[in-house]
């Protein structure tokens, strides 16, 4: 520590030495010699001076010294503040440290900083704030960008004449004042008659929403005879073509009546052991396709009104029918899917077994690709159009399964309903294999019909009710009940313009009701309906 003090305390510290050797002499300790340096020989050889010179040298140095240097001028008061110096210098080296700290010299003894110790990391203090809420002084013309400025002469305009044009378009086509600010609070009314006014205005916003609603009619618009129908869940005996004629089975005769003119005419007719099982419109509403009791399936022209086909093969009656372009298939009591090609003489082209009961359900996609069979051992399958293999097959209900129903605006949704010991409807997807939604609708269903215009469908049904429904999709809600029939409803038929409902029951009448009306063409509808009223629907009997 001594050798590297400052040159300039050199004088002082040996007299401090001196005296402290004189001290120990009269206390009878053993001295030991100090050895005296000069800087030149610090600075220059500071190892050779401590490692090459003997002991003995450096003890006769040091005597000549002591005894030739002059009396310390110091006091006694330095001496001891220089002492508490040096051991406060000392005690900021600690000898624990296994690595030797340089010290630097340019500095005084009080003041000696450490060259090797790094500087401490100095913590950032993050001041404390609240979010950052601008103002619009500070904004300037962003929040100017917001503002519609008033066009008063002699102000300065924030916007060009192309954006000002372009704000009170905007402005226009939202229906808010130009001038007027959005977000800002109105002004409390102040008299009577404000309040009056505010009130009348609410009253009449009330009324028009009420209006926009539709009517739902819960009375048939008409009611036609029909004698002879056949009371069987399982059968299929009305229809409706896209040429607004619709056809209808009555034991042994299909009779056609052309809702346009009011023309009823009979088309077919089977033996005296037979009778009409089913029948189907092809697409373009050209022929129609009939199944009989003793298993055959015939194809009628409407226009020429004769029988173009008959394709037998069923051991049993053909309860249902179905197209597909030029395709008829034909569920079977068997249990049975045919699938016939009308070109060709081996009409015959495939054959779908699955079922272990009779096929009562049977309906093709929009797009033709799937078909879906409903039948008397509870099941539903979804068969492709270029398999023989059902693509899924769902044993959900507990019940015979006739309602067969594809959604007109989304084709992988499917809807089928059960029968008295079931009273179910469940919604599949057919994409996924998965069943979407389920109804307990308390009754018999006999068949369903999608809305072309509305996300509803209407549910016929049987025991106990004898009545019609009306559900909202996706949400399932029942929206109104119609009682239809005194006795269950087996059949129902939409018109080619999606707005009519026909349903038939065992109670020998067939009705017409207008649930589904649009709105656009209700002044349409309402005076086809005069012209038609008289000729058409009042005392027809189909015979």
């Amino acid at each position: 520590m001594f050798l590297s003090a400052p040159l300039k305390f050199w004088p002082l510290l040996q007299g401090t030495v001196q005296r402290g050797i004189h001290m120990s002499e009269k206390c009878g300790q053993p001295t030991t010699p100090i050895r005296k340096r000069t800087p030149h020989t610090r600075l220059s050889t500071p190892t050779q001076s401590r490692l090459t010179t003997p002991t003995t040298a450096r003890t006769n140095k040091s005597s000549k010294s002591v005894a030739s240097s002059p009396s310390s001028p110091i006091s006694p008061l330095q001496n001891s503040t220089l002492l508490r110096r040096f051991k406060s210098c000392k005690k900021k080296t600690p000898r624990s440290s296994p690595k030797k700290e340089a010290l630097r010299l340019d500095v005084i003894a009080g003041d000696w900083i450490s060259v090797c110790n790094t500087p401490s990391k100095v913590k950032k203090v993050r001041p404390q704030c609240d979010r950052f809420i601008p103002t619009r002084d500070i904004m300037g013309d962003l929040s100017n960008h917001f503002n519609t400025t008033h066009r008063e002469s002699g102000k300065e305009q924030y916007m060009d004449s192309a954006d000002l044009e372009y704000q009170e378009k905007l402005a226009e086509a939202c229906g808010i004042a130009f001038e007027r600010r959005i977000l800002q609070f109105s002004a409390p009314p102040n008299g009577k008659d404000e309040l009056s006014q505010t009130y009348s205005q609410r009253s009449k916003k009330f009324t028009t929403s009420i209006q926009l609603k539709r009517r739902i009619a819960t009375v048939p618009e008409r009611i036609l005879d029909a004698p002879g129908m056949i009371d069987d869940y399982y059968l299929n005996l009305l229809d409706w073509n896209v040429k607004n004629m619709l056809a209808i089975g009555l034991d042994q005769n299909v009779y056609v009546w052309n809702a346009d003119t009011g023309d009823v005419r009979t088309i077919a007719q089977t033996e005296a052991n037979d009778y009409i099982s089913s029948l189907s419109w092809s697409h373009d509403g050209e022929y129609l396709a009939v199944g009989t009791s003793d298993g055959d399936t015939q194809i009628w022209d409407i226009l020429r009104e004769q029988k173009v086909r008959s394709m037998s093969g069923h051991t049993a009656r053909v309860g249902v029918l179905t197209w597909n372009k030029y395709l008829v298939s034909s569920g079977c009591k068997d249990g049975s899917i045919w699938h016939h090609d009308t070109r060709v003489a081996q009409h015959k082209i495939a054959e779908l077994l699955d079922h272990a009961s009779e096929v009562c359900g049977l309906k093709w996609s929009y797009d033709g690709e799937q078909l879906a069979s409903g039948g008397n051992d509870n099941r539903v399958n979804i068969w492709d159009a270029r398999s023989s293999i059902p693509k899924i097959t769902k044993n959900n209900h507990l019940a015979a399964v006739k309602a067969v129903a594809w959604c007109p605006w989304k084709n992988n949704l499917l809807a089928t309903g059960g029968g008295s010991f079931d009273r179910q409807i469940h919604f599949w997807n057919t994409s996924s294999a998965s069943r979407l939604k389920s109804i307990d609708t308390g009754s018999q269903v006999t068949s369903i019909i999608w809305s072309k215009e509305y996300q509803e469908l209407l549910s016929t049904h049987g025991f106990p009710e004898h009545h019609m429904s009306i559900w909202s999709y996706p949400k399932c809600r029942k929206i109104i009940d119609i009682q239809a029939h005194d006795t269950r409803v087996l059949h129902s038929a939409i018109s080619p313009d999606g707005q009519v409902v026909a349903t038939a029951a065992s109670d020998e009448n067939l009705k017409f009701w207008r649930v589904f009306q649009s709105q656009s063409k209700n002044e349409r509808s309402r005076s086809s309906v005069k012209d038609n009223e008289t000729s058409v629907y009042s005392g027809l009997l189909i015979r």
